[in-house]
């Protein structure tokens, strides 16, 4: 995606899972028109001088990708951006680190048994999802007064928030599939912008460690790490081409 597709005319799509996830964006946008379905809204808006869509589009695979597509059906988007929070994979990243999507994969399309790869969508060429280079070179370009990392890297997706102890569920994520964050959007929403040829990222921060103390993590650090994929995407929006 060049630099032009960020102009005035087309939107960028900002998709998150919680109410958390889109508040730091609705706050600062200025909001022109909401547009109200019977379980989701898409707020039309500006934000730092940018056109964009803020939709929550609920937990999960099948509601992300539902979203994507209405998005990409109504609005002339420039690209789409999944934000929000994963659990962390890599030992290299701390909770509070924002990992960029290189690439997706999701983690829970096992068809092993009829002689397909992990993750291998069966009898496609879909298994690996590439974030744009466009907009992953932007977001690897900024940096977080937090002072925590922004870093490319693989996402794993599926409709499982990862616990327990590591050597109990990790094996094959990190492993395997060689993930360093793990969600329940990125891979459905990545793989909805493909057949369309929208340009995607995905900008996650980490909540957690996906280990067993995940669930105490990710209520914990959740209301403060959502703001570092915010300013990610504020870098996004605002770096001068």
């Amino acid at each position: 995606m060049g630099a032009s597709s960020l102009s005035s005319g087309f939107r960028l799509a900002l998709i998150g899972a919680m109410e958390e996830e889109v508040a730091e964006f609705l706050a600062h946008a200025e909001v022109t028109r909401t547009v109200e379905k019977p379980h989701f809204k898409v707020h039309e808006a500006t934000l730092f001088g940018s056109p964009v869509v803020i939709v929550k589009c609920g937990v999960g695979k099948v509601f992300a990708a539902l979203i994507t597509q209405y998005l990409i059906d109504h609005y002339s988007l420039s690209g789409v951006i999944s934000t929000g929070v994963a659990g962390g994979l890599s030992d290299q990243l701390s909770i509070g680190d924002v990992v960029v999507s290189r690439d997706c994969i999701h983690h829970d399309m096992d068809v092993r048994a009829l002689g397909f790869a992990r993750g291998h969508i069966p009898f496609t060429d879909f298994r690996i999802f590439w974030g744009d280079e466009t907009l992953l070179a932007r977001a690897l370009s900024t940096r977080l007064e937090s002072g925590h990392k922004v870093a490319a890297g693989r996402i794993l997706t599926g409709d499982q928030f990862i616990s327990g102890a590591r050597h109990e569920t990790h094996g094959h994520l990190t492993e395997e599939l060689e993930g360093d964050a793990v969600d329940m959007e990125t891979a459905a929403i990545a793989q909805v912008c493909f057949v369309n040829t929208v340009p995607f990222l995905s900008v996650r921060t980490l909540s957690d460690k996906a280990d067993g103390t995940a669930h105490v993590d990710f209520n914990a650090f959740l209301p403060e790490v959502v703001r570092n994929s915010f300013s990610v995407v504020r870098g996004l929006l605002t770096i001068v081409p």
